[in-house]
C-alpha cells in the first residue's frame, strides 16, 4: 500500500551553500518545515538578506519498506530555485517558488543512513517568473510548505482528474480519469476500482482493467447528489484502488457539483446569477513570511468567509497553498488562482517557464470545486499575442471544464481568454495631474476593452494603492477609505454585466522598497498585517445578509476634535440592519435608515448621519462638552445590536484573545493572538500606542518579538508549536494594564 508520511522534522538549516554540502552533513540549525529562511523585521528591513543561497539537509534512514517500491519526496513550495540531491547526486531542479515537485529517491538509496541536499537559492533570478522586473510582494527564501515522503508500488496512481457532467440534472454523471505513473518503465497491467463516496456512504463503484497510461472511468444516472454552493459545500471522494503484479495502490480525490460560468450578463453559479464580493489575498505574514502551517492558512480562509463576508478570494500573484484552497472547498469560498507574476514579461526562457507554471497551477488544482477561473495572464503586464496564445492553449487543454482570465491594467488590451479580467483603478484618478473628468467609481466596461459589445468581465482590483489607509489613521482618512471601498462595490452591483468586483485587497503586506510607505508594508489592506480590521473591511462585512451575522461598526473613535475642523459628522454606520437609532446625550434619541440614495444598488446600504439629522446645536460645537452616545441597529423593529461610546474614554482593559486554544503536537502550526486595549465601553484605544510584553511557557513559541508595540490600540502575535504536548501559558503584561493570561493546549 502507499504511504505519504509527512517529512518536516529533523531538518538541519545553513546559510550559503558549499558544495560539500552535496555529500556531507553540514553544521547547522535544527529546524522543522515549513520553514523561512530569514525572518524579517515587520517594517524598515532590507529585503535583499534573503536573496541568497540557503542548504537544507536530512538524513533518511534506509527502510525495508523501501525494497522494491518507488520512493521519493514531494516538497509542495519551496522558493525560489530549489535543486535536489541524493549522496551527492543531482535528482531534480525547479524554477518556480509556488507549485510543488517531487525528488525521485529510487535506485539511489543505500544501505544504512542516506543524505538528501535542498539547495535553494533565493535571488531574484530574471529567469524566472515572477522576477526580472520590480514586484509589489516579497518573495521569502526557504521550504516554506510541507515535505512529504511517498513510498508506492512500481506502477501507482500519479494523478486524478474528477470531472462531472449533468450536474443540474436529477442524475448526473461524473468522470474519473485516472493518470498512472511507471517511471521505471514496469509493464502496465491490473485492475482499477474507482468507488464514488459521500463520507462513509458508498454512491458508486466500478472496475476496469488497466490497458495504458491514462485510464477514464465514467459513471452516469447518479442521484440523491447535493451541489457545492457557498452555503453549503458539498464535498465528494473519489477513490481509486490500483491492483497490480506489484502490489496495491491507492489514492483519493476531493470534489463538488458545480456550474460557474461567466457570461455577458453576469456570473453565474449552479445556474443561478451571484454577484462576486471578494478581496485579494497575499499568503505573507510578519515576521515569518510565507513559512506557515495548515491552521494559519485555514484561518485566513476562514477570515475572508466569515469575518469579512466576501465570497471569492484571488490569489494574487501566484498559486497558494493547498491547505488554504483545500479549506475554501470546505467552507464554500470561491477562487480565482492565478500564475506568478507582476507586470514583467521575461524573454523566451522565462515565458516558457511560465507556460509550465500553468500546466503545475492546474494539475495541482483541477480538482477543487472553488476554483471557477485560471488566472494565465501576468499580472498587470503588456500585451504578448503568442505568449498568451500559448497559456491559453495550455489551460483549456489541461482543463476545458473552467473558463481563463487575464489580469491587466491596461484599456483596449488584446482579448484571448475567455472572461475579460480589469483592475479598475480609475477611483482617485480624479485628482491626478491633467485629469479631466469626474470622480468615477467604475468604468464602463466596453471603454476599458474596446470591444463592440459586451464580453464576460470582471473587476479584478480596486482602490489599493490609489488610497492607502493605515488602521491608526486619522478618522477622515479611514472614512474616506470606506467611501471609495462602498462607492465601488455599489457602482458593481448596479451593473449586470460586471460579474463582480475584487478589493485590493484583504490583507496589508510586506513588500519591496520600490512599493508602500517607505516602511516595506503596503498598507493596502481592510485589514492590518495581523489580520485586525480596518474600518473598511465592515463595507464588505455589512453587504451579507442578517441572518449571517448583524453587522453594526460606526465609522468613528468617538471624539469632538479627530476630525478636521471638529465633530464627527458626517458619520458613516456601516450596517445590515433596517434603521439604526442614534443616542447623544441625556436628551436626544433619532432613528435613521439606510442611504439609499447615494447607494441605491448596494444590497445593505450604510447609514449616513449627517446635518440632516442633526442640527450643529444638537451635538454642540468646539469648546463645548462631549457627551457619550449609544447607536443601536434595529431588524424588523426589534434592536439587535448596539455599540456605546464614553464622553471621555480612558483604559479599563487589556483584551488578549486567542483564534481558538490548542495548537497541534505533531506538527509545526500556528495560532493567532490578538491584543487590543480597551476602554470602559469595550470599544478600541485607537491611539493607544504603548508596549506590552509577551511570555511564553509550554511547547510554543511566539514569532517575532516578545515586546509588541500597540499600534492603534492593537496588535497580534502568531504562537508556534515546538513540539511535544503539554500546557501552553501566554501572559501578556503592559504598564497600564492588569496582566492578562490565556491558556492552550498543545495535543
Amino acid at each position: 500500500m502507499r504511504m505519504t508520511t509527512l517529512f518536516n522534522d529533523n531538518w538541519i538549516f545553513s546559510h550559503g551553500f558549499e558544495p560539500a554540502a552535496r555529500t556531507a552533513l553540514l553544521a547547522g540549525e535544527a529546524i522543522r518545515l515549513p520553514h523561512n529562511a530569514v525572518d524579517l523585521p515587520f517594517n524598515y528591513f532590507d529585503e535583499t538578506i534573503y536573496q541568497r543561497p540557503f542548504t537544507y539537509q536530512k538524513i533518511l534512514a534506509w527502510q525495508p519498506e523501501f525494497e522494491g517500491r518507488e520512493v521519493s519526496v514531494v516538497f509542495d513550495g519551496a522558493m525560489a530555485n530549489a535543486e535536489v540531491f541524493v549522496n551527492g547526486e543531482s535528482v531534480v531542479a525547479h524554477k518556480d517558488g509556488y507549485t510543488p515537485f517531487e525528488a525521485r529517491l529510487t535506485g539511489r538509496l543505500q544501505p544504512g543512513d542516506n543524505l538528501i541536499t535542498v539547495k535553494i537559492d533565493g535571488s531574484e533570478n530574471p529567469e524566472i517568473p515572477p522576477f526580472g522586473g520590480r514586484i509589489d510582494y516579497l518573495t521569502y527564501a526557504g521550504i516554506y510548505r510541507d515535505a512529504w515522503l511517498k513510498v508506492t508500488t512500481p506502477v501507482s496512481i500519479g494523478a486524478i482528474k474528477v470531472e462531472t457532467q449533468e450536474v443540474l440534472s436529477e442524475k448526473k454523471g461524473v468522470t474519473v480519469r485516472v493518470d498512472l505513473a511507471h517511471p521505471a518503465g514496469t509493464a502496465l497491467s491490473g485492475t482499477l476500482h474507482v468507488a464514488l463516496k459521500d463520507g462513509a456512504r458508498l454512491i458508486a463503484e466500478a472496475s476496469a482493467p488497466v490497458e495504458g497510461a491514462r485510464q477514464t472511468v465514467a459513471f452516469a444516472g447518479l442521484e440523491g447528489l447535493s451541489l457545492w454552493e457557498p452555503e453549503n459545500p458539498q464535498l465528494y471522494t473519489a477513490e481509486v484502488r490500483l491492483e497490480t503484479e506489484q502490489g496495491i495502490d491507492t489514492l483519493t480525490a476531493t470534489f463538488g457539483f458545480r456550474t460557474a460560468e461567466f457570461t455577458v450578463d453576469g456570473f453565474k453559479l449552479n445556474g443561478k446569477p451571484l454577484k462576486i464580493r471578494g478581496l485579494n489575498r497575499h499568503q505573507a505574514w510578519p515576521y515569518s513570511g510565507y513559512a506557515m502551517g495548515r491552521r494559519a492558512q485555514e484561518r485566513d480562509a476562514e477570515i475572508l468567509k466569515n469575518d469579512l463576508k466576501c465570497n471569492l478570494v484571488r490569489t494574487s500573484h501566484y498559486p497558494q497553498s493547498p491547505w488554504f484552497l483545500d479549506h475554501c472547498d470546505r467552507i464554500g469560498l470561491l477562487v480565482f488562482e492565478e500564475i506568478p507574476g507582476w507586470q514583467h514579461i521575461g524573454g523566451e526562457a522565462w515565458k516558457a517557464e511560465a507556460v509550465r507554471n500553468v500546466e503545475r497551477m492546474i494539475t495541482r488544482d483541477w480538482n477543487h470545486p472553488s476554483i471557477i477561473l485560471w488566472g494565465v495572464r501576468i499580472n498587470e503586464s503588456q500585451d504578448s499575442h503568442d505568449f498568451y496564445v500559448e497559456t491559453n492553449r495550455v489551460a483549456r487543454e489541461t482543463d476545458p471544464t473552467r473558463q481563463t482570465g487575464g489580469v491587466r491594467f491596461i484599456t483596449e488590451s488584446e482579448f484571448l481568454e475567455d472572461v475579460y479580467t480589469m483592475n479598475d483603478f480609475y477611483l482617485g484618478s480624479e485628482e491626478m495631474p491633467g485629469a479631466n473628468h469626474s470622480r468615477t467609481p467604475l468604468r464602463d466596461q466596453q471603454v476599458c476593452t474596446g470591444l463592440p459589445t459586451k464580453v464576460p468581465y470582471i473587476v479584478t482590483e480596486f482602490n489599493g494603492h490609489m488610497y492607502p489607509t493605515k488602521r491608526h489613521d486619522q478618522e477622515q482618512r479611514q472614512a474616506e477609505h470606506v467611501t471609495r471601498h462602498l462607492q465601488v462595490l455599489n457602482a458593481m452591483y448596479g451593473d449586470r454585466s460586471i460579474s463582480g468586483a475584487i478589493g485590493w485587497c484583504a490583507f496589508d503586506y510586506n513588500t519591496h522598497k520600490d512599493f508602500g510607505s517607505g516602511d516595506r508594508i503596503c498598507h493596502h489592506g481592510v485589514m492590518d498585517m495581523f489580520r485586525e480590521p480596518k474600518f473598511a473591511a465592515f463595507a464588505y462585512a455589512s453587504q451579507c445578509e442578517p441572518e449571517d451575522g448583524v453587522i453594526l461598526k460606526p465609522v468613528t473613535f468617538w471624539a469632538r476634535g479627530e476630525r478636521n475642523i471638529g465633530g464627527i459628522m458626517p458619520l458613516i454606520v456601516l450596517t445590515n440592519c433596517d434603521e439604526v437609532e442614534f443616542v447623544y446625550g441625556p436628551n436626544i434619541r433619532k432613528r435613521v435608515g439606510p442611504d439609499r440614495e447615494t447607494y441605491p444598488h448596494l444590497p445593505h446600504p450604510p447609514v449616513i448621519i449627517d446635518r440632516r439629522h442633526f442640527s450643529a446645536q444638537e451635538l454642540g460645537s468646539w469648546g463645548m462638552a462631549w457627551e457619550g452616545g449609544e447607536i443601536t441597529g434595529y431588524l424588523n423593529g426589534e434592536p439587535v445590536a448596539s455599540v456605546k461610546f464614553a464622553g471621555g474614554a480612558v483604559p479599563a482593559t487589556l483584551d488578549v484573545k486567542a483564534d481558538e486554544h490548542s495548537l497541534p503536537a505533531a506538527t509545526k502550526d500556528q495560532v493567532r493572538v490578538l491584543v487590543r486595549a480597551l476602554d470602559q465601553m469595550g470599544n478600541l484605544l485607537p491611539f493607544l500606542d504603548e508596549p506590552v510584553t509577551v511570555s511564553v511557557t509550554g511547547p510554543a513559541k511566539i514569532l517575532g518579538p516578545a515586546t509588541l508595540v500597540l499600534t492603534g490600540g492593537a496588535s497580534g502575535f502568531w504562537l508556534e508549536s515546538t513540539g511535544g504536548a503539554g500546557e501552553i501559558v501566554v501572559t501578556v503584561t503592559s504598564p497600564r494594564f492588569a496582566s492578562q493570561v490565556i491558556h492552550l493546549t498543545a495535543a
